[in-house]
């Protein structure tokens, strides 16, 4: 009960989730590792099919409309848009990664519904 095995507050009959709400330097360096990741991917599967003198749609698209690690903004890496929080925007808290983007069009996992189909590397204009 007492002690350094003691345990956290109950929330709703279990332990409390201690989630901070700032990211550190090193889910940082991860969750930029992950966005190369993505991004060394797709740029493979574009010369292997250029190489080959074929294309597809969803390399095209993902070349065309998302912006490489490096040309994303702090804010756009590492939060997400939510249009039910405060400030539009909540952290990303991601654990996992998904590098099947060409199969069915995932950038990254996220605590965020639907995240298998829909990519968070673009988000609503002025948020």
């Amino acid at each position: 009960m007492f002690g350094a095995f003691r345990q956290s507050n109950p929330l709703s009959g279990g332990l409390l989730w201690k989630i901070p709400w700032r990211l550190s330097r090193f889910q940082k360096a991860r969750q930029r590792k992950r966005l190369r990741a993505v991004d060394a991917v797709v740029s493979v599967v574009d010369k292997a099919l250029a190489k080959q003198g074929l294309s597809a749609k969803a390399v095209e698209f993902w070349k065309k409309e998302m912006p490489y690690e490096q040309e994303m903004l702090p804010k756009d890496k590492y939060t997400i848009f939510d249009r039910k929080e405060k400030k539009y925007r909540k952290t990303i808290r991601s654990r996992f990664e998904i590098v099947t983007y060409l199969v069915r069009k995932i950038d990254y996992s996220t605590e965020l519904p639907k995240w298998t189909r829909v990519s968070q590397r673009i988000n609503p204009p002025g948020y």
